[in-house]
């Protein structure tokens, strides 16, 4: 794993420099697999950097989206990530609909539909049981409770190892999301972190030791690279 940490001035700073890797991450895609997979994150934070990838000119037909975790409630819901995200990039460009694909979270149960997300990655990858897709980028963030995607503290779904898509757990809420080893398979991470409400938990995030259980981010481990880009207000107690 190469890792990165790299604290920027305010979250513009942090949002122009996702958007320089992210972009160079697409383009090398391009040029050796001809085609580029992200997982999106949810919440405020990543928001403007989908409004800054619609102004791009990208082949979006080369593109393909996916979630990487969804709470559980339907697309058109004001909570909705992929709502947020069609809001602020895809129904801004000319994106082909087979390309974005969104959590499922109509069949009224949640197992039902993380199934179903799971045979979708299956068959997009072509992957035989066990095996797991390698996303060229997989876009985080994390709650001042050091969760990340709908993975929280003390939950079933830190320990899932054998499934791609687990139901998370927020306050009794279930939400679908990636399991850690789906994570980790990525060739490139990107945590994307702002607010002085996640000093301590980063703090917690990187020390040496610290119980991954109560600090779900220390779990992302990725094969590839792993970025964290945090606002000055995040790092303020790193050196």
């Amino acid at each position: 794993m190469e890792k990165n940490i790299e604290i920027l001035a305010n979250r513009d700073e942090l949002i122009d420099r996702a958007l320089d890797i992210l972009l160079a991450k697409i383009t090398e895609a391009l040029q050796t697999r001809n085609q580029f997979t992200i997982a999106l994150a949810g919440g405020s934070t990543p928001k403007p950097l989908y409004e800054a990838l619609a102004q791009q000119p990208l082949p979006w037909n080369q593109i393909h989206v996916f979630w990487g975790d969804e709470r559980y409630v339907s697309p058109d819901h004001p909570d909705s990530n992929q709502l947020m995200a069609r809001r602020a990039w895809l129904d801004q460009v000319n994106f082909p609909a087979t390309h974005i694909h969104p959590i499922p979270t109509a069949a009224n149960n949640p197992r039902a539909d993380a199934e179903q997300y799971n045979r979708e990655l299956e068959q997009f990858f072509d992957l035989h049981a066990g095996e797991f897709p390698t996303f060229d980028v997989v876009l985080l963030g994390m709650g001042d409770d050091a969760h990340t995607a709908s993975l929280f503290p003390h939950t079933e779904a830190l320990t899932v190892e054998d499934r791609l898509i687990t139901v998370g757990d927020k306050d009794g809420q279930p939400r679908l999301t990636f399991t850690v080893p789906l994570i980790n398979h990525a060739r490139c991470v990107m945590f994307l972190v702002t607010g002085a409400n996640k000093q301590e938990p980063l703090a917690a995030v990187f020390a040496s030791k610290a119980d991954a259980m109560t600090y779900p981010s220390r779990l992302i481990q990725p094969v590839g690279e792993l970025w964290w880009l945090l606002d000055a207000a995040a790092g303020a107690n790193l050196t």
